[in-house]
């Protein structure tokens, strides 16, 4: 569970999973829960099978060519180029405390050999897999990841009661599931789904033009 809490000390709690930015496009604090469950159906969709396939090509022993057909899949369903320094940038923390817990695990090398530095799916998958987590586990770990970040976010930006965000979780939980069941499914890195989420990328890059901002993204 601490793979994906805010506390591990990987940069995540710079981040927002986009709730800063939607707040100041005027999304509604009764909204959250739905903006959870919308991120986790487009965004979360994309993530979650990328760190599947990602997992199995590090329990595969894949090579450097094959991890970067992933990135370069993963790069081209996330267009917004504010969302993709976000997520190489949480990718970043995630291999480096990789490298710095398994230095000569083979996976974790070529992750940071990378070129252009790992998103955040393709450092959980390596990271998953050399931690001996399963499938299902790493697919999981990467959407409850995400909506958490969210629920974080809130208690810092919104007056809300902090068992509020703890029950936005418990209400997203079914849906985590059967998308993380649906993520085991994609088997190569051509398949992996293209949802997206037009606002969120619209709002990432007005956030990215503003001066005063609590988040990064």
């Amino acid at each position: 569970m601490l793979l994906a809490d805010g506390r591990l000390p990987t940069g995540g709690h710079a981040h927002s999973s986009g709730l800063e930015p939607a707040l100041a496009a005027g999304l509604r604090q009764s909204q959250v829960p739905d903006f959870i469950r919308g991120r986790l159906e487009t965004v979360g969709v994309v993530e979650a099978a990328a760190t599947v396939v990602t997992r199995r090509w590090a329990v595969s022993g894949g090579s450097a060519s094959e991890l970067e057909a992933i990135s370069n899949e993963l790069l081209a369903r996330t267009p917004s180029a504010p969302l993709r320094e976000a997520s190489i940038q949480l990718g970043r923390g995630l291999a480096r405390l990789a490298s710095r817990l398994w230095p000569q695990h083979h996976a974790v090398q070529l992750l940071m050999a990378l070129p252009g530095h790992p998103m955040r799916p393709l450092a959980l998958g390596v990271f998953t897999a050399v931690a001996g987590m399963d499938d299902t586990a790493a697919a999981r770990s990467c959407l409850y990841d995400d909506a958490q970040t969210v629920a974080s976010a809130a208690l810092k930006l919104l007056p809300v009661d902090p068992a509020e965000p703890v029950e936005w979780l418990l209400q997203v939980a079914p849906t985590i599931e059967r998308i993380a069941r649906a993520a085991v499914e994609v088997h190569c890195a051509a398949d992996i789904p293209a949802t997206t989420g037009p606002l969120v990328e619209q709002w990432s890059l007005e956030h990215n033009a503003r001066s005063r901002r609590i988040f990064r993204a």
